[in-house]
């Protein structure tokens, strides 16, 4: 019975050690750094409120180069961190090669889609979102010009650029739209000078409100459109508060449930591969409207949205989708 009985404890001991090592996340950056008050810092704040209601301690890494990327994700896999949660389109092969090697380990890849039974993929209806914040530029513009900013030159940003274009034809017909791309690399995310130099030719040409959708160099574009007293629209995170008074509204994109919900479903045993779309009818993607932006935005401009935003719900508003089709209607 004695022997029974600590044989018994010697497994419960086991056991408890075997679920509490399930719940050891990872989070591995894109390449524009963890601090970039966009796309990785909105990732790290949902690790840090997995953390502030939990207490369990979460590893992460800021890779600066795609090899980096890889070497992360793959050495937090082998030191038994699960799950792991890696922000950026750039580690999808990464993720497949990983997962494969790793089947008993959760990942968690945000921006991009890989198929695996453990692995979870988190994309986003960006175009929505933007549409959204569109319609506050077209009606905040004095000029009929305004502009957009992008980092890399992906279809994942012309999707942003695509739905911000149509939102600010629906409610000015005649807007015009300049737009430019920082690069065609990883360094285009955090080159905040160059977003600088880029706004300050969209405002040369008559853009009073420039959207930036490019990480860490957006920062560029925001304090541009301050210093030359235009507006300009946030991304990712909300950034209404860099800028107030100057930033008229911020997309934001709601990556900070992805790794919260990832970390949280992981320890109450309720992870689920697939794909999760989040547009703005899950709250996934918005446009931020808090006490830093609420003066520049008029009742018309609020109820416009507010129509805008149950019409893509109701889907009476079709927002475009350049990923899926590589055009953007005029």
């Amino acid at each position: 019975m004695k022997k029974t009985l600590l044989s018994f404890l010697a497994v419960a001991a086991m056991s408890t050690t075997a679920l509490a090592a399930d719940v050891k996340p990872a989070l591995v950056y894109g390449t524009g750094g963890k601090f970039d008050k966009s796309f990785n810092e909105a990732a790290y704040n949902g690790a840090e409120k997995f953390k502030a209601e939990t207490g369990i301690a979460y590893r992460d890494f800021e890779p600066t180069g795609d090899t980096q990327g890889e070497q992360a994700i793959r050495n937090f896999a082998s030191r038994g961190f699960n799950p792991v949660v890696a922000v950026s389109f750039a580690w999808t092969s990464a993720i497949e090669k990983v997962a494969a090697e790793f089947p008993d380990t959760k990942f968690i890849i945000v921006d991009s889609v890989v198929d695996k039974p453990n692995v979870r993929s988190v994309v986003y209806k960006e175009e929505e979102g933007s549409f959204l914040v569109g319609v506050l530029a077209g009606m905040a513009s004095k000029t009929g010009k305004v502009g957009f900013v992008g980092g890399m030159d992906i279809p994942l940003i012309r999707k942003f650029e695509c739905g911000y274009e149509q939102g600010a034809r629906s409610v000015k017909a005649d807007i015009e739209v300049f737009q430019n791309m920082t690069g065609t690399t990883g360094a285009a995310w955090n080159d905040p000078v160059r977003g600088g130099e880029l706004t300050k030719n969209q405002i040369d040409q008559g853009a009073d409100v420039i959207y930036a959708a490019a990480g860490a160099t957006g920062l560029g574009v925001l304090q541009t459109a301050a210093d030359n007293k235009k507006f300009s629209i946030g991304v990712d995170s909300n950034q209404n508060h860099l800028h107030p008074g100057s930033v008229l509204t911020s997309m934001v994109k709601r990556v900070d449930l992805a790794v919260y919900n990832a970390y949280i479903d992981t320890k109450n045993d309720k992870f689920t591969g697939g794909v999760q779309a989040l547009g703005v009818k899950e709250d996934g993607v918005g446009a931020a409207i808090d006490d830093n932006n609420k003066p520049l935005i008029t009742p018309e401009m609020q109820a416009a949205v507010d129509k805008a935003k149950a019409d893509i719900i109701a889907g009476t508003i079709k927002v475009h989708d350049y990923t899926t089709d590589n055009s953007c209607p005029k």
